[in-house]
């Protein structure tokens, strides 16, 4: 067919608007098979230019696609947003920050409430400019990680105080590891503040405090007057550090070597590292083996010992005390550390350094900041301590808790 056809063709009434769409369901057939169309019309689309190309998206379907779009618009229609809606969804993330950075000054850590606790502005709705109205509103929560991703304002603060508010405080956000921060967030937020545990850990955990003050008051009916240091008001301590140690042990770690002073040391060595009461009795009696006297006083004596974990033996060590307050502590980083060069593993975690603490001597010992001062040091790092701070509210002697340190937070350090 010729170029004088083709005009006569195009010319024709066949190519009127009404018939568009089915001339183009035609040429797409062609297109996929020509021998489908007949061959006058195979004949007039062989004369067009760019046959033999095959087009990546036949026109119909992206007809088809359209046809559907307008049927569903419903979902795809664009609202205007209430500004005072955004400004209130910002003042909800700043709130959850603030408690983030300042909900531990608001937790219950003074049972005997000697500190008078300073209101804390950030941490009251009415300073981000959320009132009672808001309470029913939801809003998103952000990186809070409770779970949900929308929550009403009343329910979200709920859970912030006792996230953040409640016997436990978290202080974190000063931790310049992004890394860090989060992992905290995640364990902290996730279970509220509050760790689940099975009937057979509470029974446990009931079973090892029940030995400790059952420990401290045989010791004070049965010799009243003598010093021991007693750990009377930090009783958790003790399954406090078992669990610790059957969780290092279920990662890995094989020694766990402890530092502390006086206080509660008694009870660590029965309770924890399982020296037997009677020796401990006998010492109290004045009853001594001749052969084994060193002449120090009980309270200063260390031990050693091995502890069954799901994860195998872990050696115990508690470090000997030197009576010069908090000196102990760099002495057992150095023994950690040995421990870890004698191991040729330096950031291994299978040594690990916990060091014990009185509220009444860690705030004002120079050693505890000197220590922590070597902590990242090439020669002396360990991989980090844990490090426990017992306050039973009397380590001081002045009745007001403000003669005794300028601050309610006894120990802040990174």
């Amino acid at each position: 067919m010729q170029n004088g056809a083709m005009k006569a063709w195009l010319d024709s009434s066949f190519l009127s608007g009404s018939n568009q769409s089915w001339i183009e369901q035609l040429y797409e057939d062609f297109l996929t098979d020509p021998d489908s169309v007949d061959a006058n019309w195979r004949s007039m689309f062989q004369q067009l230019p760019g046959t033999g190309v095959k087009p990546d998206q036949f026109h119909s379907k992206t007809r088809d696609y359209f046809r559907r779009l307008a049927k569903d618009a419903s979902r795809y229609t664009s609202s205007i947003s209430d500004p005072d809606t955004n400004v209130k969804q910002v003042k909800v993330l700043q709130l959850i920050n603030a408690y983030r950075f300042r909900g531990h000054q608001h937790a219950n850590l003074d049972p005997l409430g000697l500190w008078k606790q300073e209101r804390v502005a950030d941490l009251d709705p009415a300073y981000h400019d959320l009132t009672e109205a808001d309470f029913q509103d939801s809003y998103n929560v952000g990186s809070f990680a409770i779970g949900k991703d929308t929550m009403k304002l009343g329910d979200l603060i709920a859970a912030l105080k006792q996230t953040y508010c409640g016997s436990i405080g978290a202080e974190y956000m000063h931790i310049t590891s992004t890394e860090e921060k989060r992992w905290i967030q995640q364990r902290i937020e996730s279970v509220a503040g509050k760790a689940s545990f099975t009937a057979a850990e509470k029974k446990r955990f009931l079973s090892e405090l029940t030995a400790a003050e059952g420990l401290e008051r045989y010791l004070g009916a049965k010799f009243p007057g003598a010093k021991r240091f007693s750990l009377e008001g930090g009783d958790a301590l003790i399954p406090m550090l078992k669990e610790m140690i059957r969780h290092a042990g279920k990662s890995g770690t094989r020694e766990v070597v402890l530092g502390m002073a006086h206080r509660g040391r008694l009870n660590v060595l029965v309770n924890v590292l399982g020296k037997k009461p009677q020796d401990l009795f006998d010492e109290f009696a004045g009853k001594h083996k001749e052969h084994l006297g060193t002449g120090d006083v009980k309270y200063h004596m260390g031990f050693s010992s091995d502890m069954e974990t799901e994860g195998g033996l872990v050696h115990l060590a508690l470090a000997f005390n030197p009576s010069h307050l908090e000196i102990v502590s760099p002495v057992v980083i150095g023994s950690v550390r040995a421990r870890l060069d004698r191991l040729d593993e330096p950031s291994s975690n299978k040594v690990l350094p916990i060091t014990i603490h009185g509220d009444a001597a860690v705030t004002g010992q120079g050693v505890v900041q000197e220590t922590l001062n070597m902590s990242k040091a090439r020669g002396y790092e360990v991989g980090g301590t844990v490090r426990i701070v017992i306050n039973n509210q009397v380590g001081f002697t002045t009745s007001n808790p403000l003669d005794a340190r300028s601050t309610p937070i006894l120990y802040r350090y990174r």
